[in-house]
């Protein structure tokens, strides 16, 4: 993939030990993102022995004083492996039976990685629902953070066996980034098959170099990354870009690598001798509180609000909460309270709130001034349809 001037500021290799040192002293949780093909191999097989070292390394880190969390993979490759099925199935339902499979199939694995360094490990199931509601989500959030008061090693993965549409279109990049934004680690490594974010297209050259260390993503970066994908994994390399950037804005740092080198952890978090290996994603400066993280970057919205062309400006570049007369008008059905998205005058999303009015009465009083809302609605309600506090804006 070639890195296009302007859309990414990579820092030179002087200067790239320093900071990742830095990044690494002051991480004292992370999360570790590991892909399918990094744990089985080309006909879905778990390798123990690649479970071992990673288990190994994370024992580690644990003894330098690192919490980790990991999000696995392989639930579905470990069930291919498991029935012996000569590739994956491309029916949904045989996708989720493969997951009830191989999820039983894939915590024994880990479960017997860790065991040889005394470390209790923990299934956590999750679901796109988990994160879209408050409730569920402070739930996992507390059970993760108690497991490791505890010591233990939450290992994560979808639920696959239900979650129809993230068997369809989602990825665990973006789960891992959205855990890394639960629990507010400062840094997520995404292991996968890719040594990291090139210069150059590698297929196209083969002297192609990884960059060492890159201070924004944006949309350039995205818009001309490679559509390719593993054989057994459901992303490719757009879904970790995202997900790095997911992170990035929330206030983490994510380190991108190969989970196939031996002793990768070891080498990318600095307590192993040798270079430098994969990418380091460096995070913004302020970070998000957690219950903005959740409306910005977790929750998914349940509607759309547009807006005329003095709300979008007044929004996006002066910080203010969205009045009734700038929403020219409203996409879905949601309910007071809910998370919805804020389309710009371009038609392009610009910002997530909680909306203080459901779409109903927001339909009512679309282009009115605030002093008008009590003659549609028959009593005052609040002035702002979102209100700045419960706003966040969207990069790309």
């Amino acid at each position: 993939m070639q890195m296009p001037t302007g859309h990414a500021r990579s820092i030179g290799k002087r200067e790239t030990r320093p900071v990742r040192a830095e990044i690494i002293e002051k991480a004292d949780t992370l999360v570790v993102k590991v892909g399918t093909n990094v744990l089985a191999d080309a006909k879905g097989r778990l390798d123990p022995e690649r479970l071992a070292d990673l288990a190994g390394q994370i024992g580690s880190l644990k003894k330098a004083g690192k919490r980790v969390v990991m999000v696995s993979s392989g639930a579905i490759g470990a069930g291919v492996g498991r029935l012996q099925f000569a590739g994956r199935p491309t029916e949904l339902r045989g996708l989720q039976a493969c997951a009830a499979v191989g999820q039983c199939f894939l915590m024994r694995a880990w479960e017997d990685a860790f065991a040889p360094f005394g470390i209790p490990t923990a299934q956590i199931l999750l679901t796109a629902g988990d994160f879209d509601n408050r409730t569920r989500y402070l739930n996992a959030r507390n059970t993760i953070l108690t497991l490791l008061e505890w010591g233990c090693v939450p290992i994560i993965n979808e639920n696959d066996t239900v979650s129809v549409a993230e068997i369809r279109f989602g990825d665990n990049d973006t789960l891992a980034a959205m855990v890394t934004n639960l629990i507010r680690a400062p840094l997520l490594v995404l292991l996968s098959v890719i040594d990291g974010l090139f210069e150059k297209d590698p297929h196209a050259d083969p002297h192609a170099k990884v960059i060492p260390l890159i201070a924004e993503i944006d949309d350039g970066v995205l818009e001309r990354a490679g559509v390719s994908k593993s054989s057994l994994g459901s992303g490719g390399m757009k879904s970790k870009l995202r997900a790095a950037r997911m992170a990035n804005v929330a206030g983490a740092s994510v380190f991108m690598a190969r989970g196939t080198d031996p002793g990768i952890l070891t080498s990318l978090l600095g307590t192993a001798a040798g270079p430098e290996k994969g990418t380091l994603f460096l995070a913004k400066k302020t970070s998000l509180p957690s219950w903005k993280r959740w409306i910005g970057y977790t929750a998914q919205p349940r509607g759309t609000l547009r807006l005329d062309p003095g709300a979008t400006r007044a929004v996006r570049e002066k910080g203010r909460s969205l009045l009734p007369i700038g929403i020219t008008d409203v996409e879905g059905s949601f309910h007071k309270g809910a998370v919805v998205a804020l389309m710009g005058a371009d038609g392009q999303v610009i910002a997530r709130g909680l909306s203080n009015y459901s779409a109903i009465d927001i339909l009512r009083i679309r282009g009115l001034r605030s002093d008008e809302i009590a003659s549609k609605l028959g009593a005052s309600g609040y002035e702002e349809v979102v209100h700045r506090d419960n706003l966040v804006l969207i990069e790309g």
